[in-house]
């Protein structure tokens, strides 16, 4: 099924894309050149700034994809705040837990030594957070990169499977703490690289162009007893974990 949480997909297209695409493959073209040209501008912002913020991270998605998306840069407390978005045993935070999520991860990613250690829990936290309503993992991979350089390292996003890397990533999000992700990521810590290549580095991700079939899912109305029963489990999950 696909991802329509505005529910006006035969009139405006996939998230109301400026060309009314329904064709998730044509979508992911776009999206991936629109990334693309976006890349040098997003990194320059970040550079600009001694503490990245919330509201960076939403200007990043912005410049990122405001060539195809009109909503580039708002969150899901402003474009789906009643709905809960899931993908696979993935259910994303809730809207009200989006920024708390996202600023656990840029407090402990800009403290050096925690992000040195561990790399993996911040990228957790960011995914979480899942603030758009597409674009997450290549906005999240923007800010990461930048953490990391910033902490004296680089990934060496080429080296990585992408089936191994979501499923570390999914191990991640269910029990945050346990060193799952950090594991993964510990054989592709490399020195740190000059900033301006950090967008070559990214660009050579494997899959990064994006899936047809890999979208979220809607899961339900946020009213939905059910729904809020998930969001409850989960979250007894996660702080038990």
């Amino acid at each position: 099924m696909t991802f329509d949480p505005f529910g006006d997909l035969d009139t405006q297209g996939y998230l109301r894309n400026f060309e009314k695409e329904k064709d998730l493959a044509i979508l992911r073209r776009l999206e991936h050149a629109s990334f693309a040209t976006g890349l040098s501008e997003a990194f320059a912002t970040l550079a600009r700034y001694e503490a990245i913020c919330y509201e960076h991270v939403l200007d990043v998605h912005r410049i990122l994809f405001e060539a195809l998306y009109p909503w580039a840069g708002q969150d899901r407390t402003k474009t789906a705040p009643d709905i809960a978005v899931s993908k696979g045993r993935i259910l994303f935070a809730h809207p009200n837990d989006i920024r708390p999520a996202v600023e656990y991860a840029l407090t402990h990613g800009q403290d050096t030594s925690f992000m040195a250690s561990k790399p993996g829990e911040v990228m957790g936290y960011l995914a979480y957070g899942h603030p758009f309503l597409d674009g997450n993992g290549r906005t999240i991979m923007v800010v990461h990169s930048v953490l990391a350089q910033r902490a004296g390292f680089s990934i060496d996003w080429a080296k990585t499977d992408k089936s191994s890397y979501l499923a570390a990533l999914t191990e991640e999000l269910e029990t945050p703490g346990k060193s799952i992700l950090d594991r993964y990521l510990q054989p592709l810590i490399r020195d740190p690289i000059a900033y301006e290549r950090l967008g070559d580095s990214i660009m050579q991700t494997p899959g990064l162009a994006g899936d047809p079939d890999d979208t979220n899912v809607v899961l339900g109305k946020m009213s939905d007893p059910n729904v809020q029963n998930r969001y409850k489990q989960q979250q007894t999950n996660r702080s038990s974990s």
